[in-house]
């Protein structure tokens, strides 16, 4: 029987047992039942996630963990779709944030010494109401870090967001060179229009096209995706989260076109690399 879970955002979860995968410096260290999560990524002996501790217990708060059926914020957990309004469990500060995924225990369907295969199959309740099913493939090489993330639809035609949210350790120096950025409203929402991007420190969803560079400690990474959507939140001191996306925060309600019909799939990947 599956051990249950407080899907509130804030409550302690740990990481429970760990899958490493390694190809020579590179060390990863993934967390099944903890949200399908990657726990710690080392690479020549420098970790870069901010790792579950006594200071960052809470489930949204450490490792680098998937977000789906939708990615960010969903406004007070409501939104119309097929003419019917739905309710979400509110989990943070009153929104529905970083969907069901980082909450529940994944399934291991392979495990080999450079890659791990998860799965999981959706609820069909009040956390979600439409249920399918997700996929993850994490694989390292020996510079890089690539993980695979897609959702599908089930019997119910469904909306879908998906994305990864790295806590990672305070970077020495960023380049990243967004378009444009979701404006925030004074809930800390994403709106349109879209708008120039304004100066760090960030909270915010901007549209990108280019490889975000970070540099610490003498370590050069690249991270890449074929999402278009990147938020990065860069307030804290002790790190900086930066997340691609299929779609922004508050999708369901911005973009209400985003959806699956059933049997569908949506597809992403994000690679890290080391140069």
């Amino acid at each position: 029987m599956s051990r249950p879970y407080n899907t509130d955002a804030l409550a302690e979860l740990a990481p429970g047992n760990l899958l490493k995968i390694a190809s020579k410096a590179l060390v990863v260290a993934v967390a099944p039942e903890a949200g399908g999560r990657i726990a710690q990524i080392e690479y020549h002996g420098q970790e870069w996630l901010v790792g579950y501790s006594r200071e960052h217990a809470a489930m949204i708060g450490w490792g680098s963990y998937p977000m789906l059926p939708w990615a960010g914020r969903i406004r007070h957990g409501r939104f119309e779709f097929a003419g019917r309004l739905h309710q979400l469990p509110p989990n943070f500060g009153g929104h529905a944030i970083h969907g069901v995924g980082f909450a529940m225990p994944w399934q291991v369907d392979a495990h080999s010494p450079a890659h791990v295969e998860l799965s999981l199959a959706l609820p069909d309740d009040e956390r979600w109401p439409f249920g399918g099913s997700a996929r993850q493939r994490i694989t390292v090489a020996e510079h890089s870090l690539r993980m695979q993330l897609q959702v599908t639809a089930g019997e119910k035609r469904m909306p879908a967001v998906i994305g990864w949210h790295p806590w990672l350790r305070k970077p020495d120096r960023i380049e990243f060179r967004p378009s444009r950025v979701y404006p925030r409203d004074a809930e800390g929402i994403a709106t349109c229009p879209l708008a120039e991007p304004p100066p760090p420190p960030w909270d915010d969803c901007f549209l990108n096209s280019e490889p975000v560079i970070l540099e610490r400690s003498s370590q050069r990474l690249r991270l890449s995706s074929n999402c278009d959507h990147w938020v990065v939140y860069d307030e804290p001191a002790y790190a900086t989260c930066i997340e691609p996306q299929s779609g922004p925060a508050d999708a369901f309600n911005l973009h209400p076109t985003r959806y699956l019909e059933p049997g569908t799939t949506v597809t992403a990947w994000f690679l890290w690399e080391w140069l």
